[in-house]
C-alpha cells in the first residue's frame, strides 16, 4: 500500500495531501545575476511575480530579504500603474507656513531659488494595523516539497505585507497564535518596529507550530484590543478553525470600526487532492492523530465537493460581517495577496 501523509480538519473532513517520497527538485525558475555585498542575489524584473518558493530559496531563507525584494516590486510595479493611490503619493507644492513640520520642506527648490515650499501628499493617513498570523500545526504542513509550507509562505507574506505598511508611515503590530496568543507586538510606526517585526517571526524563539488547535477568533478579539482606533486588521490562516467564533470576532470588530481581511492560505493539493497514482493511501490528520486508509481515486469527487463547500462556507460567512475574504494558494506569487491587502488598506484609510 502507498502511504501518503494527508492532512484532515478537525471535523475530520479530508483536507490536504503530501507524499514522503516525493524526490527534491532543484530550483532553476529564477536566474541569478549578481551578488550584492550583503550576500542577497539581485533579481531580474519583479520579485513580487516570482514563484514564491523559487524566491526564498535565491534569499537562502532570510524572511526579511524576501519581503525586501517583494515590496520593491510591488512598489515599482505601483509607481508604473497608471491606477494611483500610494498613500504618500506627491501631490503638489505650498508655500511655507509658521509651524509647519521642516521634514516636508522641499530644501533642493530653497536652495535653488531661495523659495520656501513644502510639500503635500494625497491621501496621506496614519493607519494602525495588526496582521494576525497563525502558526498552529496544520501550517506546518505543505503538497509537495518544491512549495513553501503553509507557515513559510504565510511569514513571508506577513512580513511583506508588514513593510509595506510601515513605508506609508502606518502603524503595524503582529499577533501570532495557535492555541493561544503566542507574540503580541503593538502597532507601531516607528523606524524600529521592523526590526522589532521580524525578530518576533524569525526569531529562536519565533515559531510555535506545534499546537493542535487553532483559535482564530480569539486572536482577531485579542488584535481588535491591539488596535484601538478604527484600523485594519488582516488574519492569515489556513482557516481550520471554528468557524462560529471568527464570524462572532470579525463581526464585533466590524462594529467597532476595524476592516477585516482574511487570507485564506491553501496548498494547491488541499483543493484538488493530487497525489502520485490513486492506490490506496493513509490519510493522516496532523491535529488530531487520527488515520483513515482510502483509495484515492474514490474519495478525490466527495474530497473536492467537500472542500468547495467549505470555501463557500466561508465567502459567505465573513461576507455577512462585512469581512473580506480571500483565497491564497501557496504556489501564487506574493504580489498577488499583498494586492488584496494593500486594496483594503487603501479602502481603511478613505
Amino acid at each position: 500500500m502507498q502511504k501518503l501523509r494527508i492532512r484532515a480538519s478537525s471535523t475530520a473532513e479530508i483536507y490536504g495531501v503530501a507524499c514522503d517520497d516525493d524526490p527534491p527538485v532543484r530550483f532553476a525558475t529564477i536566474m541569478e545575476v549578481g551578488t550584492r555585498d550583503s550576500g542577497a542575489r539581485e533579481l531580474p524584473g519583479r520579485a513580487d511575480l516570482f514563484d514564491p518558493a523559487a524566491l526564498s530559496a535565491l534569499g537562502e531563507g532570510h524572511i526579511e530579504i524576501v519581503a525586501r525584494w517583494v515590496v520593491d516590486g510591488f512598489l515599482a510595479g505601483l509607481h508604473r500603474s497608471r491606477r494611483k493611490g500610494f498613500s504618500v503619493e506627491f501631490a503638489e507644492h505650498r508655500p511655507y507656513q509658521r509651524g509647519d513640520d521642516l521634514r516636508y520642506v522641499d530644501w533642493r527648490i530653497a536652495a535653488r531659488a531661495d523659495r520656501w515650499v513644502v510639500k503635500q501628499f494625497e491621501e496621506e493617513t496614519n493607519l494602525r494595523a495588526a496582521i494576525v498570523l497563525d502558526v498552529s500545526r496544520s501550517m506546518a504542513w505543505r503538497g509537495a516539497p518544491t512549495r513553501l509550507t503553509k507557515l513559510a509562505y504565510g511569514e513571508r507574506l506577513a512580513a511583506a505585507l508588514a513593510l509595506l505598511l510601515l513605508r506609508q508611515r502606518d502603524a503595524v503590530g503582529l499577533l501570532r497564535f495557535d492555541d493561544e496568543v503566542r507574540t503580541a507586538l503593538v502597532p507601531r510606526a516607528r523606524s524600529t518596529q521592523w526590526r522589532r517585526f521580524i525578530v518576533a517571526l524569525d526569531g529562536p524563539t519565533g515559531r510555535a507550530g506545534q499546537s493542535r488547535e487553532s483559535r482564530a477568533g480569539d486572536a482577531l478579539m485579542r488584535a481588535g484590543q491591539m488596535v484601538r482606533r478604527p484600523g485594519l486588521v488582516v488574519l492569515i490562516s489556513d482557516m481550520l478553525t471554528d468557524i462560529e467564533r471568527v464570524e462572532r470576532s470579525a463581526r464585533a470588530l466590524r462594529a467597532a470600526g476595524h476592516d477585516v481581511t482574511v487570507l485564506h492560505v491553501m496548498d494547491p493539493a488541499e483543493r484538488d487532492l493530487s497525489a502520485p497514482g490513486g492506490g490506496e493511501a493513509l490519510f493522516v490528520d496532523p491535529e488530531s492523530g487520527d488515520e483513515v486508509p482510502a483509495t484515492v481515486a474514490e474519495v478525490r469527487e466527495a474530497y473536492r465537493a467537500t472542500v468547495d463547500a467549505a470555501i463557500a462556507e466561508w465567502r459567505a460567512t465573513l461576507a455577512g460581517a462585512s469581512a473580506r475574504y480571500e483565497i491564497v494558494a501557496t504556489d501564487a506569487p506574493f504580489g498577488a495577496p499583498l494586492r488584496r491587502a494593500f486594496a483594503a488598506r487603501q479602502a481603511s484609510a478613505q
